[in-house]
C-alpha cells in the first residue's frame, strides 16, 4: 500500500475493503465488526471479542443507537457520535496501520461515514489472572499483592504506593509484528537522566518481529549477556519491591504479558537481598541476611573445598579428621560430586514440569530411589549427599533464582577445578569467580559495587539491614539527582 491508501478515507466503503484486507475480517474469528445507521449515516465499530469489556462495548453501542431518538440534525452525525462515546480515554487517529494496532491492542475503533479520522476508546479487559503473592518472593509479614500479566494492572499497583506526580511512565511498542507494550517506569527527579536515556534508546534500537519471551527477550536486546552467565537486571514480581528501588533512583521496565518487572541498574549485592529482612526489625533483618550470605557461600564453596580435603586429607586440622568418606565406594570422589550435582539439577527441572498433584510422589522418588538405594549400591556416600544437599539448599536461599543458577555452574566449575589440579585449581577458581564479576558492568555499573570500588557506608548497609530513618541518602552507584531520603545527613555515599 501507498502512504495515501494508509490513510483513513472519509468514505466508510473505503476504509471497510482496506481494514477488511488489513484485518483478516472474513478469516479470524474472534474480530468483531458492527454497523449501525446513525441519522442516515453508516458508523462501523471494530474490536477484538477477547480483548475488550462486552458491558462496555455493548453500552457504547446502545449510546450510539440513541442518537436516532434524540437528535435531528443529520450534518453533524460525527460530532454527536464523538461526544456520545463516554469514556475516560479517547483519541482521534488518521493512520490505518495506527487503528489495528490499536484494535488489536484490545480498544474499540469507531470509523463515521464522511469523518476521516477514527475514533479509539479504550474498552481493555485483557485476560488474566488477580494480583496474588508471587511463589519465589513470599514474605512471613507483608503485602499479598503480586504484580500480573497486565501491564495497566502493574502500573495501578506501583502508582498506589507511589503516589507522586514526578512518576514517570513512559510507553512504547516494540516488535514489528508484535508490537509489544514495553513501559519504562522512573521518578524524574531522582532518576539519573542519563540512565533514562540510556535504557529508552536501547529499546528503541531494537528492530525485531516480535518479542516471543516478553521480558527476558528484550534484556537480551538491552544488554549483552553472552560473556558472562550472572544476571545484569533484577526480576521482581512485588509492588513494594519494585517501588522501593523507583525511590532510590532505578529505572524500571514493564513489559505487557510479564509478571515480573526488570529493575536497572543493578550489582551483584542486589541479588542477594530480600524483601523479609525489611519486613523484620533491623536486628532480625540482619540476622536473616547473615544467614541468607551463609547460604549462598555454602552453595558455592562448600563442596568443592570438601572435594580439597578428601583428595588431600594431610591439610585437615587433627580436630576435622572425620571429614571424608571412610569408603570412598564404586565410583570416584569427583565423578560422584558431579554426578550427585546433576541429578539434583535434574529434580529440580522435574519438579518445575511436575503437576502439583504428583509433586509428592516426586519426592518419594528422589529421597528413596536416589537417595537409599544409590547409597546402598556404591554409587554415592552418604557424605556425598550430605554436602550436595546442604549446597543445594544454599541455592535455594539465594533470593535470585538466575543467580543460583549461575552459581551452581561456578560451583560445578571449582569441583572439576579442584579435582584436576588441588589447592592450585581451587585458589585458580576463586581468583576466576572473583575477576568475572569485577569485570562485569550493568549499564555502565560496576557488578561488585560497593565492594569494588569500595564504598565504606554502602558496605555497611550490605552487610547490615540499616533502620530506615537513618538511610538519610540515596545509593550513590544510580547517580540520582535528589540524593536525600529524610532530611539533613552526612555527605552522599
Amino acid at each position: 500500500m501507498s502512504n495515501e491508501e494508509l490513510k483513513i478515507k472519509s468514505s466508510i466503503t473505503e476504509n471497510r475493503k482496506i481494514f477488511e484486507d488489513k484485518l483478516g475480517l472474513d478469516v479470524s474469528f474472534d474480530i468483531g465488526y458492527r454497523t449501525i445507521i446513525v441519522l442516515g449515516k453508516e458508523v462501523d465499530f471494530y474490536y477484538v471479542n477477547g480483548l475488550v469489556d462486552t458491558e462496555f462495548v455493548t453500552e457504547i453501542l446502545k449510546k450510539v443507537i440513541e442518537i436516532n431518538d434524540f437528535e435531528e440534525n443529520e450534518n453533524k452525525v460525527p460530532e454527536i457520535v464523538k461526544n456520545r462515546l463516554a469514556n475516560h480515554q479517547f483519541e482521534e487517529i488518521q493512520s490505518v496501520d495506527d487503528a489495528a494496532t490499536e484494535i488489536m491492542s484490545g480498544l474499540l475503533v469507531v470509523l463515521v461515514d464522511g469523518k476521516d479520522k477514527a475514533f479509539v476508546v479504550d474498552v481493555r479487559n485483557y485476560p488474566g489472572r488477580g494480583p496474588e503473592e508471587p511463589d519465589t518472593e513470599r514474605v512471613v509479614r507483608g503485602s499479598r499483592d503480586g504484580f500480573t500479566e497486565n501491564i495497566i494492572e502493574n502500573a495501578g499497583l506501583t502508582r498506589r504506593r507511589v503516589r507522586d506526580e514526578n512518576l514517570r511512565l513512559e510507553i512504547m511498542q516494540v516488535g514489528r509484528r508484535s508490537k509489544m507494550d514495553v513501559s519504562i517506569m522512573y521518578i524524574d527527579d531522582i532518576a539519573d537522566p542519563g540512565l533514562i536515556k540510556t535504557v529508552r534508546s536501547e529499546i528503541e534500537k531494537i528492530d525485531v518481529d516480535g518479542l516471543s519471551m516478553s521480558d527476558k527477550t528484550l534484556e537480551e536486546f538491552i544488554l549483552s549477556q553472552a560473556k558472562t552467565p550472572f544476571p545484569l537486571v533484577r526480576y521482581t514480581e512485588r509492588p513494594d519491591v519494585a517501588s522501593a528501588h523507583l525511590f532510590e533512583g532505578h529505572v524500571l521496565v514493564m513489559v505487557d504479558t510479564s509478571p515480573s518487572v526488570m529493575i536497572t541498574p543493578t550489582t551483584y549485592f542486589h541479588h542477594v537481598q530480600h524483601a523479609e529482612e525489611f519486613r523484620q526489625v533491623p536486628f532480625i533483618g540482619t540476622f536473616v541476611r547473615w544467614v541468607r550470605f551463609l547460604g549462598i557461600l555454602a552453595s558455592l564453596f562448600l563442596l568443592p573445598l570438601w572435594l580439597l580435603f578428601v583428595l588431600e586429607p594431610d591439610r585437615l586440622p587433627e580436630n576435622l579428621a572425620y571429614i571424608g568418606p571412610s569408603d570412598e565406594g564404586n565410583v570416584p570422589i569427583v565423578v560422584q560430586a558431579l554426578l550427585a550435582d546433576l541429578g539434583l539439577e535434574f529434580l529440580r527441572i522435574a519438579a518445575i514440569h511436575t503437576p502439583t498433584a504428583v509433586s509428592t510422589a516426586l519426592g518419594l522418588i528422589a529421597a528413596v530411589l536416589i537417595g537409599e538405594i544409590a547409597i546402598e549400591v556404591g554409587l554415592f556416600t552418604p557424605e556425598i549427599i550430605l554436602y550436595v544437599a546442604i549446597a543445594a539448599v544454599g541455592s535455594y536461599a539465594t533470593p535470585s533464582y538466575e543467580l543460583s543458577v549461575a552459581n551452581k555452574i561456578a560451583r560445578m566449575a571449582l569441583v572439576i577445578l579442584t579435582a584436576s589440579f588441588g589447592v592450585l585449581g581451587l585458589v585458580l577458581g576463586m581468583t576466576l569467580y572473583a575477576l568475572i564479576l569485577t569485570r562485569t558492568y550493568s549499564l555502565n555499573t560496576p557488578y561488585l559495587w560497593p565492594l569494588i570500588p569500595f564504598n565504606a557506608k554502602a558496605m555497611y548497609n550490605i552487610l547490615f539491614r540499616v533502620s530506615v530513618p537513618i538511610q538519610e541518602r540515596r545509593p550513590s552507584i544510580v547517580h540520582p539527582q535528589d540524593d536525600k531520603r529524610t532530611g539533613s545527613g552526612p555527605d552522599s555515599e
